[in-house]
């Protein structure tokens, strides 16, 4: 009888311990992540990645309130390299599950990998995606083309490129990679 309540009670520790671990990704310390290097806002639930018509950048992904996602050019590959400031003008899409495509964005493109704070950002086609906090309400994209943090900052097509609107500053020169390298990502 004691060793029954004895392996009973063990696997209730394994089972909260298991628990605990899974909503960990979310980030400790409340919704900023109390003291990490970077701010920004952890999800609660999966992220949800859409298209939107943005004016003068055209069909683009957006989060589901409709905010325009970007991709940052100094990133390497799926590692994002945007914390601390960067990460609080140009908060990461972060998730706790997978992260769904609807309405013109393709799963396949989907992916996450792991911040250096141990959040869980959202990919797509490889590139690491934000929200830029100049944009303050939707089907707006004042974050396109701006050069910040090293690198330059783009809204993402639904190919997973930089969509490079004529409003950027960059005319011409798009030899269909999206100007993120050498598209060597998908």
């Amino acid at each position: 009888m004691l060793r029954t309540i004895l392996t009973i009670a063990a696997l209730a520790l394994g089972l909260a311990a298991c628990a605990n671990n899974s909503s960990s990704s979310a980030g400790a310390g409340g919704l900023y992540g109390g003291g990490a290097t970077s701010a920004p806002a952890a999800a609660t639930t999966a992220a949800a990645i859409q298209t939107g018509k943005v004016p003068g950048v055209g069909t683009v992904l957006t989060n589901s309130d409709g905010q325009t996602l970007y991709l940052f050019q100094a990133d390497t590959g799926t590692k994002s390299t945007c914390s601390g400031e960067c990460a609080s003008l140009w908060p990461p899409v972060t998730t706790t599950g997978d992260a769904t495509a609807t309405m013109g964005a393709t799963s396949s493109m989907l992916g996450t990998t792991t911040r250096d704070d141990g959040t869980t950002q959202v990919t797509y086609n490889g590139h690491p995606i934000y929200t830029y906090s100049g944009d303050t309400t939707s089907g707006q994209a004042n974050g396109e083309g701006l050069n910040t943090y090293g690198g330059l900052w783009y809204a993402v097509t639904t190919s997973g490129t930089a969509a490079m609107s004529s409003g950027s500053g960059n005319s011409g020169g798009n030899s269909g990679n999206g100007g993120y390298g050498n598209g060597g990502y998908g």
